[in-house]
């Protein structure tokens, strides 16, 4: 294979991705529904959390879902077209598409669902099983989505080092450093004590 193509490859497997991951989910669900538009209410975050905000748990619902599964079918179309090093670029897509999305002016969500969708599109069952099982337990404790989401983004890589699946882990540690990033303000309010707790309509 000459070196155009594969390059090519690559490209297409990340357009793709980022075309996949920049569905707003969030903001479509809760329009359909006749609500009012989630960037409007809360923390003006397109994601689950915030669409929880509006009081409706079946379009939260729908949202993660929508955001999971955009990601894993990014990954699964391009691994039945591609090796799976291509299919990595697919997968950086979807994220970024989630956290830019050109529909929204480059403004989009925060990329936990989509994260996840990552994990189950690669088939990386300890890693999902490990970043699954953090975010129940912190969520569960402090009722601190973001906590939940910022700690369990550190025990996903530790559980692909520990397998070794090394193409991904590089991936998703790349992931962990946007996810820290898009929840920078989250973080500085769960320090300040002001964060808002899941359920909040703050």
């Amino acid at each position: 294979m000459s070196e155009w193509p594969l390059a090519f490859h690559y490209l297409a497997a990340f357009v793709f991705g980022y075309l996949c991951g920049s569905i707003p989910f969030g903001v479509l669900i809760t329009k359909l529904a006749g609500v009012p538009d989630v960037r409007s209410i809360g923390s003006g975050n397109i994601g689950a959390t915030n669409v929880l905000r509006t009081g409706r748990k079946t379009l939260a619902a729908a949202t993660l879902l929508g955001d999971m599964l955009k990601a894993t079918f990014a990954v699964l179309v391009t691994l039945s077209l591609f090796p799976r090093e291509v299919a990595l670029a697919a997968g950086l897509g979807a994220f970024l598409g989630h956290l830019f999305p050109v529909w929204l002016r480059f403004k989009g969500g925060k990329g936990v669902a989509t994260y996840i969708g990552l994990l189950l599109g690669f088939g990386l069952w300890i890693a999902l099983a490990a970043f699954c099982v953090t975010w129940a337990i912190i969520a569960a404790t402090t009722r601190y989505s973001s906590l939940a989401a910022l700690l369990a983004s550190i025990t996903a890589p530790m559980a692909l080092s520990w397998h070794g699946d090394v193409p991904e882990l590089w991936l998703f540690l790349v992931l962990s450093l946007l996810l820290w990033l898009t929840h920078r303000a989250n973080i500085a309010r769960l320090i300040s004590g002001t964060e808002s707790k899941i359920g909040s309509r703050g």
